[in-house]
């Protein structure tokens, strides 16, 4: 799995969010796998071997948050 660096985060929020109407990229969330408060601009990207890409927790390598896990 490796990191992909996003050069416009809200245009790349807007097109893979899963959930209906993305966050504004200054809501604050909370990860509940590591109990963290993000803004969501700090979201980061990877992607699997098999090509998935996954909205993860600034902490993902850490703690394995996507964006399943984000709670307001």
């Amino acid at each position: 799995m490796k990191e992909l660096f996003i050069q416009d985060k809200q245009k790349y929020l807007k097109e893979h969010y899963p959930f209906g109407e993305p966050p504004k990229l200054t809501h604050k969330v909370e990860c509940i796998h590591c109990n963290s408060i993000f803004i969501v601009k700090d979201y980061k990207v990877f992607v699997t071997d098999s090509g998935f890409e996954m909205l993860c927790c600034p902490n993902f390598e850490k703690c394995g948050g996507t964006v399943i896990d984000w709670w307001d």
